[in-house]
């Protein structure tokens, strides 16, 4: 059986991981920067913001961020980053959320979704929090991720799985929800929100030749995630 996800087992290790390397600090977190656009004065709330790397970037642009996540050491981190620039706190996107209506004019929800089995509750959840119009920022793994590594699998059956991986020289344990593309537009669309963008970026011209693997140097692009920009209806 897959083992759940714990990241304070490995929370440190994971967010020295995060900075630099070329899945996080060179693909995912620009692209999300890119979409998320011009942040001056909106109010975000960062779910999932693990250590807080897209939290202080989102606040050097100008944004009001508020940020959660299930894991403690992760939000300790986070505030030995942030300090006082952003409202910090211990939640579970799995439940209800510690927010009023109509709270935040976008969610950044950056590589956390495929941790869950359902996405219409976590979803509706946003929804409700956020402003008319407002946006959902989202990262996941891509859907063509799970039966591409894990062959002789069913791309159109929804599974739980479990990877092994190493951050920073400590082996860790991930485990996700695979869903295929058509079940994650359904959940969009019955959550209330309506898809303004599907993105499949290259990964950043700044990224350091050396920690870029053989295989990709004659690519602009790779897949390993998926983006999306929802707009509330």
């Amino acid at each position: 059986m897959p083992q759940e996800t714990n990241y304070d087992t490995f929370a440190e290790a994971y967010a020295i991981e995060n900075e630099t390397s070329l899945l996080n600090g060179f693909y995912e977190r620009p692209a999300m920067l890119e979409l998320a656009g011009d942040v001056r004065s909106r109010r975000i709330l960062d779910a999932g913001c693990g250590s807080g790397p897209l939290s202080k970037a989102l606040g050097d642009r100008g944004a009001v961020v508020t940020g959660f996540d299930s894991s403690e050491a992760m939000i300790g981190l986070a505030r030995e980053r942030l300090g006082v620039e952003a409202e910090l706190l211990v939640a579970d996107l799995g439940g209800p959320l510690p927010f009023a209506d109509d709270t935040f004019d976008d969610v950044a929800a950056s590589l956390v979704f495929h941790y869950l089995e359902d996405w219409v509750g976590p979803l509706e959840e946003m929804r409700r929090i956020l402003r008319p119009g407002g946006r959902v920022i989202m990262s996941v793994n891509h859907p063509i991720l799970y039966p591409w590594t894990h062959p002789g699998t069913d791309y159109f059956k929804p599974a739980k799985y479990s990877d092994d991986h190493t951050f920073n020289g400590q082996p860790a344990t991930l485990t996700y929800w695979h869903r295929p593309l058509h079940a994650m537009t359904d959940a969009f669309n019955k959550a209330g929100f309506q898809i303004e963008v599907v993105s499949e970026p290259p990964y950043s011209t700044d990224a350091p030749s050396e920690i870029i693997p053989p295989q990709f140097k004659d690519r602009e692009s790779f897949l390993s995630f998926i983006f999306f920009v929802l707009r509330a209806k």
